[in-house]
């Protein structure tokens, strides 16, 4: 098993970001971190195959964070999963050693491919020897074993929705264990109340949620979605 370590300062982000790393055979989440001195506590306690690491932390940067990894002698490997698009960041990244570098939002598709490509990394250097000297055919093929092709779009997933925004919906509510309102949906996500509602929408359509109605004294019935378990 590859054993993987969760950095984000999103508390919910990170939680849906494990789930994304679970489904994927041959990897598990050894631990979460949420700041880069608790990564760096979490790399020092237990050593892990690889880092998915955010860039924007509240104590220090992602790339902060990893080269102290590297000052320090721990050899993890990191893939950058961050909103930070610009291409300074990007190639500061990659100057550090970063192995994949994914910027948010992005569907569980994508993140799938970035961790095969790695544990085929994994697998390529093993074949090829270890520590051993390599050729420029096994170089190569240590190099190509990192490459991702085009990944394909969220089946299902009507165009403006987002995977990540989805999942984050559907833990709500499965936490919550009763109905709930657009808006209770919305202030415990952060999202607007429309985008809430067009998320909403959808998973019931989809079969995810069931719809009940509320009646009050007076005006329309309020629509209040309950988790439906798969």
């Amino acid at each position: 098993m590859i054993d993987v370590l969760v950095v984000d300062d999103d508390f919910r982000v990170a939680e849906i970001n494990a789930r994304y790393v679970a489904k994927v055979p041959g990897f598990r989440v050894s631990a979460h971190a949420h700041s880069g001195a608790q990564a760096l506590a979490a790399v020092a306690r237990c050593p892990v195959d690889l880092v998915l690491l955010d860039h924007y932390l509240p104590d220090r940067t992602g790339l902060e964070v990893v080269h102290s990894m590297r000052e320090r002698g721990h050899g993890s490997d990191v893939i950058m999963i961050t909103a930070a698009s610009d291409v300074a960041t990007v190639r500061a990244a990659m100057r550090l050693g970063a192995l994949h570098y994914l910027v948010k939002p992005f569907t569980f598709t994508a993140l799938r491919a970035r961790l095969e490509s790695y544990a085929a990394l994994r697998r390529t250097v093993e074949r090829v020897g270890g520590h051993g000297p390599a050729g420029q055919e096994q170089v190569d093929r240590i190099f190509g074993a990192l490459r991702t092709g085009p990944v394909p779009s969220a089946q299902g997933m009507p165009s403006g929705h987002s995977e990540p925004t989805t999942d984050l919906i559907c833990t709500v509510l499965h936490r919550a264990g009763h109905p709930l309102s657009a808006h209770e949906v919305a202030a415990e996500t952060g999202l607007s109340r429309s985008t809430a509602q067009r998320y909403l929408r959808h998973l019931e359509q989809a079969g995810r949620l069931s719809l009940s109605l509320k009646y009050g004294d007076t005006g329309r019935p309020e629509h209040r979605y309950t988790w439906v378990a798969p």
